[in-house]
């Protein structure tokens, strides 16, 4: 069996293969060749805790990836000097069930999240996207910036964050990491920040959006990965109405996505709003752009079949490369 660890998984899952992989994911999700029960939530409320797990079986046409994450959140660990979120994914080989590899699942969950942006950025940016922005300076905002920078020749980001220490931290070190460019700026406010951009990230734990519909610019294409229960919203609901929708999984965003919950509740919009899948655009089922100035909105809640297909290429690569710790099993 297999041990990789966060570094091993970084060197495991290039961001151009994790890119790759959440087409297929997608196609095979929209295409109902996945299994993915609901996720099993459990309360721990001797130390205001929840574990959550997620199981995934994915047949796509060149292969198959049969995964377990589980994650832990326990808010008092910042306190101990520990992450808040702690996880682990189990591939298991998909036509025995014979465990393969033990993975780290904060590195996996942040490259497999930033590489979904990148998919819906390839297919729905406009080609000639040169500048981005990305909201909330954390870790996932960084594989957000570097996914897009994946798909596009992004010239220019500007980035904003109300933590400024945070903020200049990414700035040193994202700036002119490959495919990043160097220039990098900080954002005085959100207007700033989206006032040229013609791709936007935003990553944060916001209940209220994070900027003004206003402010976009004609064409600009929209990734939201935050906002990830009812409660939460970082996309304002008119930037919601003017959109062309396409979300990961409908079932799963109209039950947690608060950026499309909150305007369907309000009659802003309608469950019909969204216009497709990806995974129905990776396919060819339904089309994506139509025009240089339609502003396009990916909104994902994230899937498990994500962390399966991305593991299983980690696995294998590590296989590769012969990076993986192995231990009897």
């Amino acid at each position: 069996m297999l041990i990789l660890s966060s570094e091993v998984v970084r060197r495991s899952l290039p961001m151009d293969q994790a890119i790759e992989a959440m087409k297929r994911a997608y196609a095979a999700l929209s295409d109902h060749r996945v299994q993915v029960p609901l996720r099993l939530s459990m309360s721990i409320p001797w130390h205001d805790a929840t574990g959550l797990f997620m199981p995934a079986f994915v047949h796509d046409e060149n292969e198959e990836a049969m995964a377990l994450k589980a994650v832990a959140l326990f808010p008092h660990n910042p306190e101990r000097g520990l992450p808040l979120i702690q996880a682990a994914v189990l591939v298991m080989e998909a036509d025995s069930g014979r465990p393969l590899a033990l993975l780290e699942g904060s590195a996996l969950t942040a490259i497999r999240t930033g590489a979904a942006s990148g998919a819906a950025s390839d297919l729905l940016a406009r080609p000639d996207s040169q500048v981005a922005a990305v909201f909330g300076a954390g870790v996932q905002g960084r594989t957000q910036l570097e996914a897009v920078c994946t798909v596009r020749s992004i010239q220019r980001a500007w980035i904003y964050d109300p933590d400024r220490s945070r903020l200049e931290r990414f700035i040193a070190d994202m700036a002119g990491r490959s495919p990043i460019p160097t220039d990098l700026s900080a954002a005085v406010d959100s207007r700033q920040a989206v006032a040229e951009a013609d791709i936007i990230c935003t990553a944060t734990t916001s209940r209220t959006p994070v900027f003004s519909d206003v402010d976009l610019k004609p064409g600009v294409h929209i990734n939201a990965v935050g906002a990830y229960t009812p409660e939460m919203q970082e996309i304002p609901a008119d930037a919601v109405r003017g959109a062309l929708v396409v979300v990961d999984s409908r079932s799963a965003s109209l039950a947690e996505a608060g950026d499309l919950i909150q305007p369907i509740n309000q009659g802003v919009i309608t469950p019909q709003h969204i216009h497709a899948e990806l995974g129905e655009i990776v396919l060819g089922r339904k089309p994506g752009r139509s025009n240089p100035i339609q502003i396009t909105l990916f909104k994902s809640v994230g899937i498990a079949a994500q962390d399966a297909m991305a593991a299983r290429v980690a696995v294998d690569n590590a296989q590769k490369m012969g990076i993986a710790q192995t231990v009897a099993w």
